[in-house]
């Protein structure tokens, strides 16, 4: 197997893992509150980077490393979780799952702000037209969500594209797993506060899904999911296998009706398959 195709193949099963992060947080937070749920899953997350960092013996990040790390932190670490924990209290995880596909057309966004590209006037038109489909959705399909959760579900999708392209800057002199794991480190304090002042009162009102909830977007969708997610960006290449971004939402409502038994109307499906070439059509004309 060359080095492209062996990227395609880790770049498409980190997007099918971080696929059940938005149906895990939805079980999640039906014990544990948002807060909570953030903090906690970044503490877990943070110490097994810590301990595949020290078994590995990686060299620590220059202090010039520490800004940027900051901002992939406060992209996918804690605004990312956080607010889309905080807006499926107000939505199903279908309803949330349409926003996602924005985030392969945020990325580029930032990566042309960030790297200072030039995008022909083409990608303007399909940046706007995704855009205004994803705002028309959610106004006509208001009843399965609310104006402040798919505001939170925006400026979810906004902080995670920050996130991915300060991190795919990074990958190219740290590695790509390691940006993920460096990134952890520098949040763990502020995250094992939270956690601490959070806690449930009472433990014994957690159930088993919750539990495994937890486990699954502290180990597969902070850590493992990135592992392969930038694997696959190094061996495949950046603006290639970052396509596959565009599956994500196809899988995550696959998910949401598999385990959450949540209902998936033509209408969403209609809406992210438009948003999706919308992307794709930005993201051909991007340079």
């Amino acid at each position: 197997m060359d080095r492209a195709t062996d990227g395609w193949g880790s770049g498409l099963l980190g997007v099918v893992i971080f696929s059940g992060s938005l149906p895990a947080t939805r079980v999640a937070i039906g014990d544990f509150s948002p807060l909570f749920l953030t903090s906690a899953r970044a503490v877990i997350a943070a110490v097994l980077a810590a301990a595949l960092l020290v078994a590995l013996r990686q060299i620590t990040p220059d202090r010039r490393d520490l800004g940027p790390l900051a901002v992939v932190g406060l992209g996918v670490v804690m605004g990312f979780p956080l607010l889309t924990a905080l807006a499926l209290q107000h939505m199903t995880s279908a309803h949330a799952i349409v926003f996602v596909g924005l985030l392969p057309l945020a990325t580029a966004v930032f990566g042309v702000l960030r790297g200072g590209e030039r995008p022909k006037p083409v990608f303007w038109l399909f940046s706007a037209l995704g855009s205004a489909t994803v705002t028309g959705f959610a106004i006509f399909n208001s009843g399965a969500g609310s104006l402040i959760g798919d505001l939170m579900m925006v400026g979810a999708i906004l902080l995670c594209g920050l996130g991915y392209a300060e991190g795919a800057r990074l990958s190219r002199r740290l590695g790509g797993w390691q940006v993920i794991s460096w990134a952890l480190l520098l949040a763990l304090p502020i995250m094992a506060a939270v956690a601490l002042t959070t806690m449930p009162g009472s433990w014994e009102r957690i159930h088993g899904p919750a539990w495994i909830a937890l486990a699954y977007v502290s180990i597969f969708s902070m850590l493992v999911g990135f592992v392969f997610w930038y694997r696959g960006l190094a061996l495949g290449g950046i603006a290639g296998v970052s396509q596959l971004q565009l599956l994500q939402p196809f899988f995550g409502f696959l998910l949401a009706a598999l385990l959450l038994h949540e209902p998936v109307s033509w209408l969403m499906i209609a809406a992210t398959a438009l948003v999706v070439l919308c992307v794709a059509g930005a993201r051909k004309f991007a340079s």
